[in-house]
């Protein structure tokens, strides 16, 4: 059997590539490059450059075609795309094509394109349209985020570089948290946040560890960028990031990257980098080369080519154009005035063939389907194969699109000829893509739905176009509208309808929908684009009803997530003063009341938005969290399980488990995580959350590993780091703590609760100098942290600082009068001073709010042995049946209660019985810490029991042998 031959795709590209005219410089220099290998050739960025109808498409061609010979794996890009994650899409799709799948990074896209749906769809169960049209749902995630202040300075809208000085860098951290902790309330998963919030710096090093895998296999890998003075500002910064720098990882050698633009590179992102770019800038043809090329199509009068010349000003794409129609008969040429569109369709003697190429210059891009629609004669219905192989016509992934030089100035010539068929023409069109569209719709619910579906969005987008050149001024106010639901997908569809009106008001030469384009697109670069956005569009006296209600709603969100509360509850008041019924508005000022800890008000929206709707999932979850807060937990859990019936997300399980958690029905939070597990396995938030329950249920193993696998997952989160540490702590693995708790530190310098852990780990360890200084750190970060307070006094007691410690225990005491540990800690401080009577009213309350501690048993007794009270053996009594093993009262760390049974030992007659106690604590492992407690506790009773003195002292020396 003979051998598999080349496809007709590669014989085409020969063909074309044998007939190739000029630019042979560059290409030479380009094969140059793919004929050394990466460490001999200098040269890894081409950029193509020359005003439109140079014949840069055409290089790009041709040099894709000489990498794919050289046996690369190319890519191309171009203005099809709307950011950085459709460009790593496009690149990953082409690659896989080639037999170089980018498998993780495609896992990975699709979990973040599902995360985006899932906020998007939050309330899928029992979804119900509000009165406006795209008013039932929450706020989207890609609303939410462009709403947020300064968030693209921090690469989280892909595709949109920082504001230079117009944004304060600790708002723009401010604003990230601000972010994280509503997306964190939705998601509940720390590393989909972070997905959500910064695809390029989650999405790109996956991106890059696959395209050094693909590369591996290949000699050169090319990655072409055509248009890049489009596509240049949404790529830019990311490109030179992963070309010049590490901050998303390392780029592979062999990675070759061509742009083709009309300008310059832009020189505040390249300027350190231009010596490192390979500049290849293209004019028009030279006499020669268009001769040449006029050659090879055959023409070599001289007279014909003298018009030829003069018409196309040997640019190449009009030469070619004009070149196609072969004209040899000097007749032919006319009068030489007049453009070389009109020239070329004048030599074009078909005219079926003329009327299609008019009729296609109509649509931004054409398949088959597009192509019959626009030509709409039967004539024509098989001139498709025809057109695309004209010069003119590029076919980019079953897409065709004529030349700008050539589309422009065939959609002047219709216009100008003929305007009711201009009208006519974009209408047909319009049309053609509204049945697309609407076969895409679902046959019941609302439509709001499909702005997921890319192909849907791309059809409505091609409706719209063709709507506003048909009719620019009564279809404004409709692509308007359109913008804002645009708008409430994610900002790079907004801009791609804020840049289809900039194309209608050129194509049709409207100036008022080039104007609305210009200040969309320029609201869209200030530092709050959501915003300025919507209150652009908001201006507009042709907005309707639904439009202006859909307005203020998004901008109360972007307002609400900015924290500028005010102005939010001001727009909801105005979108219900419009329209009473709007339910998103509703829902929106009920979450803005939220925010404000204005729970009473929050929970009256809330219900009267479950009124109007109440199978809507995120306001049953959105209830249940302000019941939560007002410590409402039976009123929480019933919303939670009542979301859970109607949608069974793991996040809402997740939310019912952390509020049987803060009630302390750990078991039952067990379960609820479990649960969550099992549904969303992947999320950290969950699997941590888990690992703190089991933590607090002293299951100390399954809590590190829970803990194990959340860091797996969001290494960089300083809370899992952080409850990892308390785990080894309360195993007395205190390196460890310690190496956790520097590492949460490191990732969020400003949580006092970690400083105060650390401090706790150095207390146990005895390093109490450092302790002290971790407690101070902690308090200058959160003064009214009363645990830190209790835990310093603690510390200070143990070094003999009573007067500090007094002061620590009675700021806990003022800061909460109800905390046990506060009036126990003062207690036994002012026992140790000798102040009894204070003493024993602090250890009474103690205990009055925590009849079953032993220690403060304990303590209460020696406070009553000094005053003589006959009570001291009752309460001592009391304080062995709760040491007792087996006791329901006993603690998770036997080391504490052997030291609290020693201690009672110690008042207790017969010697014998306290030695046997304190052996039983020195073999059980105790901390220096621990130990150091202990000796100042047998110390301060050589007052309380003098006689005893000699034994008491001999037991400080035999504790202080550990120390």
């Amino acid at each position: 059997m003979a051998g598999r031959g080349p496809s007709r795709q590669e014989l085409i590209r020969r063909w074309r590539q044998a007939g190739f005219i000029g630019r042979q410089g560059e290409l030479a220099l380009f094969k140059d490059t793919l004929r050394r290998s990466a460490e001999e050739s200098p040269q890894f960025l081409f950029h193509i450059r020359g005003p439109a109808g140079v014949g840069k498409s055409t290089l790009v061609r041709q040099l894709e075609s000489a990498a794919r010979e050289a046996e690369a794996c190319t890519a191309y890009v171009d203005e099809s795309v709307g950011d950085v994650v459709e460009a790593m899409e496009t690149i990953s799709l082409q690659l896989a094509q080639q037999g170089s799948a980018l498998k993780d990074f495609d896992k990975l896209l699709a979990t973040y394109r599902q995360r985006r749906y899932e906020v998007n769809a939050e309330p899928a169960a029992g979804e119900t349209s509000g009165s406006g049209g795209g008013q039932s749902g929450t706020p989207s995630p890609g609303s939410l985020i462009a709403s947020k202040l300064g968030l693209v300075g921090l690469g989280m809208i892909p595709g949109v570089g920082a504001f230079t000085g117009a944004v304060d860098a600790k708002e723009i951290a401010a604003g990230a948290d601000r972010v994280k902790a509503v997306l964190s309330a939705r998601l509940r998963s720390h590393e989909d946040v972070q997905l959500v919030m910064s695809p390029l710096q989650v999405l790109t090093p996956v991106f890059l560890r696959d395209l050094a895998e693909a590369a591996r296999r290949r000699p050169w890998l090319v990655l072409f960028f055509d248009t890049y003075e489009r596509i240049g500002p949404l790529l830019d910064e990311w490109l030179r990031n992963t070309l010049v720098s590490d901050r998303y990882g390392d780029m592979p050698a062999n990675v070759l990257v061509v742009l083709a633009g009309q300008g310059q590179l832009n020189r505040q992102c390249w300027e350190d980098w231009l010596d490192l770019v390979t500049d290849l800038p293209l004019d028009v043809f030279t006499d020669t080369e268009a001769r040449q090329l006029l050659a090879a199509k055959g023409i070599n009068d001289e007279r014909v080519i003298g018009v030829i010349l003069q018409l196309s000003g040997r640019l190449p794409v009009l030469v070619s154009t004009l070149a196609e129609a072969r004209p040899t008969n000097p007749a032919d040429v006319g009068d030489p005035s007049g453009t070389a569109v009109e020239r070329f369709l004048r030599w074009e003697a078909d005219p079926a063939r003329r009327a299609a190429a008019l009729a296609c210059a109509f649509p931004r891009e054409l398949d088959e389907d597009v192509y019959r629609a626009a030509a709409a004669t039967e004539e024509a219905n098989e001139l498709f194969g025809w057109l695309r192989s004209m010069p003119f016509v590029t076919d980019r992934a079953g897409k065709c699109h004529y030349h700008d030089v050539v589309r422009t100035a065939m959609l002047r010539l219709q216009r100008q000829q003929s305007p009711q068929r201009w009208q006519e023409q974009h209408i047909r069109l319009a049309d053609a893509f509204a049945r697309q569209r609407a076969a895409l719709e679902p046959a019941t619910g609302p439509a709001d739905s499909c702005w997921t579906d890319e192909r849907w969005r791309g059809h409505r987008l091609q409706e719209t176009y063709h709507r506003l050149c048909a009719g620019p001024h009564t279809a404004l106010a409709d692509a308007l509208r359109e913008a804002l639901d645009a708008y409430d997908h994610d900002t790079t569809t907004l801009r791609r309808w804020a840049q289809t009106l900039a194309q209608a008001g050129s194509d049709s030469d409207v100036p008022t929908l080039r104007d609305w384009s210009r200040r969309l697109l320029d609201a869209m670069e200030t530092p709050t684009p959501g915003i300025s956005a919507l209150t652009l569009i908001l201006s507009c006296s042709a907005l309707d009803t639904d439009g202006r209600v859909h307005a203020l709603i998004l901008r109360g969100d972007s307002h609400q997530m900015a924290e500028e509360y005010g102005q939010a509850l001001s727009d909801y008041a105005a979108a219900l003063a419009l329209q009473e019924e709007a339910v998103r508005a509703v829902r929106g000022r009920g979450e803005t009341y939220r925010l404000l800890g204005r729970n009473e008000e929050a929970l009256a929206e809330f219900t009267r938005a479950l009124e109007r709707d109440p199978d809507h999932v995120w306001t049953i979850g959105s209830r249940g969290q302000t019941y939560g807060a007002m410590g409402r937990y039976e009123e929480a859990l019933a919303d939670f399980a009542r979301a859970i019936e109607l949608d069974e997300k793991a996040w809402t399980i997740a939310c019912r488990g952390q509020t049987y958690h803060v009630m302390g029905r750990y078991e039952e939070a067990l379960a609820d995580y479990s649960r969550a597990t099992e549904l969303d396995p992947e999320s950290a938030w969950i699997t941590a959350s888990r690992g703190e329950t089991h933590r607090l249920l002293g299951q100390y193993e399954e809590a590190l590993a829970d803990f194990a696998r959340a860091i797996e997952r969001d290494p960089d989160d300083a809370w899992t780091i952080g409850s990892r540490g308390q785990t080894y702590g309360a195993m007395g693995r205190y390196e460890e703590a310690l190496a956790d708790f520097a590492r949460a530190i490191e990732l969020a310098p400003e949580k006092a609760w970690v400083y105060g852990n650390r401090g706790q780990t150095y207390d146990l360890m005895g390093r109490y100098e450092e302790a002290l200084a971790d407690f101070a750190r902690a308090l200058e970060l959160e003064p009214d942290y009363t645990w830190v307070y209790i835990r310093r006094g603690q510390t200070y007691r143990v070094l003999g600082r009573y007067e500090e410690a007094l002061a620590d225990f009675a700021r806990a005491v003022e800061l909460q009068p109800e905390n046990v540990w506060a009036f126990a800690g003062r207690g036994v401080t002012l026992r140790y001073l000798g102040r009894y009577e204070e003493a024993l009213t602090d250890l009474t309350r103690a205990l009055e709010l925590d009849p079953d501690n032993s220690w403060f048993r304990y303590e209460k007794a020696v406070v009553l042995h000094a005053l003589g009270h006959p009570d001291r053996d009752a309460q001592l009594a009391r304080a062995l049946d709760l040491l007792a093993p087996g006791s329901a009262a006993a603690g998770e760390d036997e080391i504490p209660d052997k030291g609290n049974l020693f201690l009672v030992s110690c008042l207790l007659p017969g010697r014998g019985e306290a030695e046997r106690r304190l052996a039983d604590f020195l073999d059980s492992g105790p901390s220096r810490g621990q130990v150091g407690e202990l000796i100042a506790a047998v110390t301060s009773l050589v007052d309380v029991i003098p006689s005893e003195a000699a034994q008491l002292t001999s037991f400080v020396r035999r504790l202080e042998l550990l120390w």
